[in-house]
């Protein structure tokens, strides 16, 4: 007999069944792609390790992972669906299982989605209970939550940069809960991964981009 979702309510989110960090964590990480990326991807590879590698069909993941690319919500009663729904949008996409990733997490994914031109690569973990950790993006280490407003900026390694741009977001009254900074040498690309308490205005988000050193920013309100 063919398995079926069910709503539950949970400690953590309100989510579409069975499992919190095979169903409600997985859609989360797909969102978070996709807030990333700046659209709903045309193409995606999927690739799931480990644990997820040997129960993604049963547990629903495959239909997790779909359902977030397209923005759905952890709760949205089209996850049992989005297979068939993925089928009739732009999405293309592909799956693929590695069991044996042992310095992975057990339940990581890593995404390659692309839209418009543009391609990103996010390996996320779930973490149990809906809550997962980005752990990097286009081989930078991340690692943040997505449950806090985020904002990840590319930019030159050039001195002062980090206290720089505290500034502007002290200005602008964000608190920051969590910085952190990963780098590819020694002034060479950076990226810097801020997660707040509350969003930026819009005005300090435009004055960020503008800055030659800066080379994007990317702004994701709480998942």
């Amino acid at each position: 007999m063919a398995e079926k979702s069910s709503l539950f309510d949970m400690i953590g989110p309100v989510m579409i069944g069975p499992s919190s960090s095979h169903t409600a964590g997985v859609v989360r990480i797909g969102l978070a792609a996709t807030k990333i990326l700046g659209d709903v991807p045309e193409q995606a590879s999927i690739i799931f390790y480990n644990s997820f590698a040997r129960t993604y069909e049963g547990h629903g993941s495959d239909r997790a992972i779909l359902a977030g690319l397209m923005g759905f919500q952890t709760d949205d009663r089209r996850i049992k669906d989005s297979i068939e729904l993925a089928q009739q949008t732009q999405l293309k996409y592909h799956f693929k299982s590695i069991a044996n990733a042992s310095v992975l997490h057990p339940n990581s994914i890593r995404l390659t989605i692309s839209a418009k031109g543009r391609e990103i690569e996010v390996l996320g973990e779930s973490k149990g209970g809906g809550i997962v950790n980005i752990a990097e993006i286009n081989g930078f280490n991340a690692g943040f939550s997505a449950a806090l407003h985020t904002l990840i900026i590319f930019a030159a390694d050039v001195k002062g940069s980090i206290a720089f741009i505290a500034d502007v977001l002290a200005h602008d009254d964000c608190n920051i809960a969590t910085m952190s900074v990963s780098r590819k040498g020694k002034n060479d690309l950076a990226c810097q991964v801020i997660e707040m308490d509350s969003g930026i205005k819009p005005v300090t988000f435009e004055y960020l981009k503008s800055l030659s050193w800066i080379h994007e920013v990317i702004y994701i309100p709480q998942i």
